[in-house]
């Protein structure tokens, strides 16, 4: 007996049916992403209010968790593993959490691991991938000195550090030198844009002609007293100069000891620590900024600086040269010289000019939220079909 002519909904064919599914699954907002990292650093908290919005966000803390991760991740999506990180390295026991970290990921179930240093929580997330057969891949984003200076302590971190960017499916950089560094060492794609800044600051209403700013670490991989020297060699020449060091460490009792030996009692103030807020209104103040670590990639700080307008004083570094072009928006500063005042002479009197054109550098290649969303756009090209 012959059927009952019924109306049967067309389906695409399987081939456009799986890519459909897979758009749908791969778009921003569709897929998990597990940040990894020190979740009581500001720049990781940075990375998960731009992620926050675009995608479901959970998150691994080696030591513990900011309170501004309170607002963007939910507690059923946070681990802390509690870990006694130290500064400057030798955090290889973190490894023993590695069991704890790859059943959590097992129930989690996540698409992208994204770890935040690569020697450290790079090692993490591969580990977990390998030993739980995760599903999830790696987009794994380098800081600086885990490629810069890691790798050379060791042929094991060297080893290391290459298998963790071989696992990475992207890796991110911010800057062409680390990229070419990365790639040296075997990875793969490397999206390159600067940690850049959330938002451009206003314009600073008034600058100190001659005040200085500088807040990096008071580490010795950041060289504080070279910046110390440095200024001093320019308030012998002209007696309005001032600097404020923002930051601590482990050199400050150190440094605030070499202020009177350089001859700078009453022009150096240590201000320790500071909130957004104040350091925004220390940038707004200062024309030069001093920053002369021995090892960097681009640098947030300086991101912030020319934000602001100030005029960069830097180290020698590569990174360092994608900023800043000696003599025109700033001054490169080699190992074996000091600044002197016929050097600050011709930036000075461009400093009001210098300023807007560092600022307008800022708005078109060091905003942050533009890079997030390229990231994201290639992370959804790069999902498989679930």
């Amino acid at each position: 007996m012959a059927r009952p002519n019924r109306h049967i909904p067309s389906r695409p064919a399987p081939s456009a049916a799986r890519r459909a599914a897979s758009q749908a699954a791969s778009r921003p907002g569709r897929w998990r992403h597990v940040l990894i990292g020190d979740a009581e650093s500001p720049h990781l908290l940075k990375w998960a209010r731009a992620l926050a919005p675009r995608v479901e966000l959970w998150a691994v803390s080696s030591r513990g968790f900011a309170p501004g991760f309170d607002a963007l991740v939910p507690p059923e999506r946070r681990l802390a593993l509690g870990a006694d990180v130290r500064h400057g390295g030798g955090n290889i026991g973190l490894i023993t959490r590695l069991p704890e970290l790859g059943r959590w990921l097992q129930q989690v179930d996540a698409d992208w691991l994204h770890p935040h240093y690569l020697t450290s929580h790079g090692t993490l997330a591969w580990g977990a991938q390998r030993g739980w057969r995760l599903r999830a891949r790696i987009v794994g984003s380098a800081w600086g000195s885990d490629i810069l200076v890691t790798p050379r302590h060791s042929r094991l971190y060297r080893w290391l550090t290459r298998r963790v960017l071989r696992a990475c499916a992207l890796t991110t950089s911010d800057s062409a030198h680390m990229a070419a560094e990365m790639r040296a060492l075997g990875a793969g794609e490397v999206q390159v844009f600067p940690f850049g800044l959330e938002q451009l600051p206003p314009p600073s209403p008034a600058k100190a002609p001659w005040g200085f700013f500088a807040n990096r670490g008071l580490e010795p991989i950041y060289r504080p007293e070279r910046v110390l020297q440095a200024f001093a060699a320019i308030a012998r020449e002209q007696p309005e100069a001032q600097l404020v060091v923002a930051h601590d460490g482990s050199l400050r009792a150190t440094l605030e000891a070499m202020v009177p030996a350089l001859g700078l009692a009453g022009r150096v103030e240590f201000v320790g620590r500071l909130d957004a807020a104040a350091q925004d209104r220390h940038y707004a103040r200062a024309t030069w900024y001093l920053s002369l670590p021995a090892s960097d990639s681009v640098s947030v700080s300086v991101l912030e600086a020319l934000g602001h307008g100030c005029i960069p004083l830097l180290s020698d570094l590569p990174a360092n040269r994608e900023l800043v072009r000696p003599g025109d928006n700033g001054l490169i500063l080699p190992d074996d010289t000091l600044p002197t005042l016929a050097d600050l002479d011709p930036l000075a009197g461009r400093a009001r000019e210098i300023g807007r054109a560092n600022r307008a550098w800022v708005q078109r290649h060091g905003l942050f939220a533009p890079a997030v969303d390229g990231l994201l756009q290639r992370l959804s090209e790069l999902m498989p079909a679930r």
